[in-house]
């Protein structure tokens, strides 16, 4: 059984676009269940433990730019750049695989118009296939767990996975997806469930790399983890960003 944990970074809305962040993205990370349970579990409790003394804390990208929600000690020029350099190791030591849809809202906009679909919603059919094509094995199976965000959005995600179950896509019938995908579900941040934590490290780092900001040695290890073809490429295969040039 495979996992896949899903995160976002900014806003899916088209009404209201961000010109200093202009990008949706939805990603995360593909693991085995049991991995998931133990050693990544484990490997990030521990983390949190050497550095703050507690596993309660919540590694929310947010809560740690802006110190606050236990990260106060990171206005501690010594302890961010322990901080920082402690988790650069802890994502390149653990075994999981990167899959991301990027969107520049403003060219996605710029293109469809109105006709332009929901950014959630056309990252949620993508990343659904990505997920299917690593269950490629008899047997094989694998299970969805992104962040619950409100009742609204996470209604409106439950009816696009049932849509996606009933008609399929481009490229999957939907039996197939209900075949090897057993379920979607939705998890508070507040749970404490390190996939999901990972899942929420690797998306900002994603757009500002699509954005063209400078990278910073946390996107390389992310660069180092995308799921690949059997070429070894990554764009298409772990990264989609949209709309295509």
């Amino acid at each position: 059984m495979k996992v896949m944990f899903l995160d976002e970074s900014g806003d899916h809305s088209l009404s209201a676009i961000d010109p200093q962040y202009p990008m949706f993205v939805l990603g995360g990370i593909i693991v085995t269940k049991e991995y998931a349970e133990g050693q990544l579990a484990d490997a990030v409790r521990r983390f949190k433990v050497d550095l703050f003394g507690r596993e309660d804390l919540i590694l929310h990208t947010s809560d740690i730019a802006r110190n606050r929600n236990g990260f106060e000690r990171m206005k501690e020029p010594a302890f961010r750049g322990k901080f920082y350099s402690k988790l650069n190791e802890l994502m390149s030591s653990l075994d999981y695989q990167v899959v991301a849809c990027a969107i520049r809202k403003d060219a996605h906009l710029e293109k469809y118009g109105i006709g332009a679909l929901d950014p959630y919603m056309l990252s949620l059919e993508i990343l659904v296939e990505r997920f299917c094509f690593e269950i490629s094995g008899k047997g094989d199976s694998g299970v969805i767990i992104a962040e619950k965000r409100n009742p609204t959005l996470d209604h409106e995600l439950d009816l696009s996975w049932l849509d996606l179950k009933i008609r399929g896509t481009d490229y999957l019938q939907a039996a197939e997806i209900e075949r090897r995908i057993t379920g979607l579900t939705t998890r508070n941040k507040k749970d404490n469930i390190a996939g999901l934590q990972l899942a929420d490290l690797v998306v900002s780092p994603i757009g500002r790399f699509v954005l063209g900001k400078q990278e910073h040695e946390d996107f390389k290890i992310i660069e180092s983890k995308f799921r690949r073809d059997a070429k070894g490429n990554y764009k298409g295969a772990g990264l989609v960003i949209l709309p295509k040039k």
